[in-house]
């Protein structure tokens, strides 16, 4: 079964997933998006499983130093995908794909859950 790990390396969260799989001896793809970017297709697929304000970091520091203008035409699955497409880093990290599933952020517990079914 494939594994995708999307994220960017330098993400604390992000290396704490890798470091998880390689320990548990999980096999899987890791997937920049700064550097490989992110197609609309994938973005509409993560969409159709998980709410937008689920996907969006608004906690970070990209979502942070965006204009007010710009984060008001986050209101929606439309608008939250034209950002995420325009900036990946805004995305919350790490998003798993496994078995068909989506999911977005890390911890142990949640990892085990994942991998455990």
């Amino acid at each position: 079964m494939t594994v995708t790990l999307y994220g960017i390396p330098n993400c604390d969260t992000v290396k704490k997933a890798r470091t998880w799989l390689a320990q548990n001896g999980i096999d899987y793809h890791f997937h920049d998006f700064k550097k490989a970017g992110l197609g609309a297709a994938l973005v509409q697929e993560w969409l159709g499983q998980l709410d937008w304000e689920v996907l969006v970091n608004r906690k970070g520091t990209t979502w942070r130093g965006l204009p007010e203008e710009r984060k008001a035409a986050v209101c929606d699955a439309a608008g939250a995908a034209a950002l995420m497409l325009e900036l990946p880093s805004v995305i919350k990290r790490p998003v798993l794909s496994h078995a068909r599933q989506t999911h977005v952020g890390f911890s142990d517990v949640l990892y085990q859950q994942i991998f455990t079914k």
